[in-house]
């Protein structure tokens, strides 16, 4: 049965579609089958990893509100070697038209996520950067949840608020995989002392590796791939390459 890991954080630029996309693509790379779900209306993953150049007529959108099904609407790559549930600007929608459902408007992206889980052995779900139907949907969905972390804790408190209460009402078995530090540089007071905060907070959920602010990171999504494609040798595919390295050990670790 795969894993779904969703990415999140309300607050915007802390690295969260760079690690969903980079996660995903390293996975694939070492042989793992993984579905990358675009739940952001910006589309930043679909666009940043190519998928829109293969084509699409449907997106993750139609599976919310339209009822159709992962393996008609996902975009099958091969570089990465990943399938992607796009995104386009009409999902900034869907919080409006999930509010007019009585029941299960929580339990839509599950629903649809559960019936192919077992083709996978992950389902990365980039999260948009906002609290809402969208995110109680990913979150329902998700066995566990990655936070970005770049500057500070502030602002985590919502989130965490918005974890225990969907742990509570809509999926018990949810929990936090890790937290990674994200455009981190060594070089500076404020990373240190962020890095020891985060740490002294979440404990032994903070993953060893930390994400560096790389130029190569930022330009890969331009170009319209992950790192993997656009520099192998950069500082920021060793950082993701060790990520991946610490959630597949974590992971199979927890199997056995």
């Amino acid at each position: 049965m795969g894993k779904i890991i969703a990415i999140a954080n309300q607050k915007g630029g802390v690295g969260k579609t760079t690690t969903s996309m980079n996660l995903a693509s390293g996975l694939s790379y070492i042989g793992k089958k993984v579905l990358l779900v675009d739940f952001d209306p910006q589309g930043n993953a679909t666009h940043g990893i190519g998928a829109h150049k293969v084509g699409f007529d449907k997106t993750v959108y139609d599976i919310l509100m339209k009822d159709e099904n992962v393996d008609d609407v996902k975009v099958t790559l091969q570089m990465p070697p990943l399938d992607v549930l796009p995104s386009t600007i009409d999902l900034s929608g869907a919080d409006v038209d999930m509010a007019q459902y009585e029941t299960g408007r929580e339990q839509l992206l599950k629903r649809k996520l559960e019936a192919v889980r077992n083709q996978y052995d992950y389902i990365i779900i980039d999260c948009p950067p906002a609290l809402g139907l969208l995110n109680t949907n990913a979150l329902t969905a998700a066995d566990s949840v990655m936070i970005p972390v770049q500057c500070a804790l502030e602002g985590l408190t919502q989130l965490l608020s918005t974890i225990r209460l969907v742990q509570k009402l809509w999926n018990p078995r949810l929990s936090i995989e890790g937290v990674l530090l994200t455009m981190f540089d060594v070089r500076t007071k404020l990373s240190v002392e962020v890095q020891q905060e985060v740490r002294k907070y979440f404990k032994e959920k903070v993953y060893h590796c930390f994400i560096p602010r790389n130029v190569r990171l930022s330009e890969a999504p331009s170009r319209e791939q992950s790192i993997f494609e656009y520099d192998t040798r950069s500082e920021g595919a060793r950082a993701y390459a060790q990520l991946v390295k610490e959630v597949v050990t974590q992971n199979e670790r927890i199997k056995r």
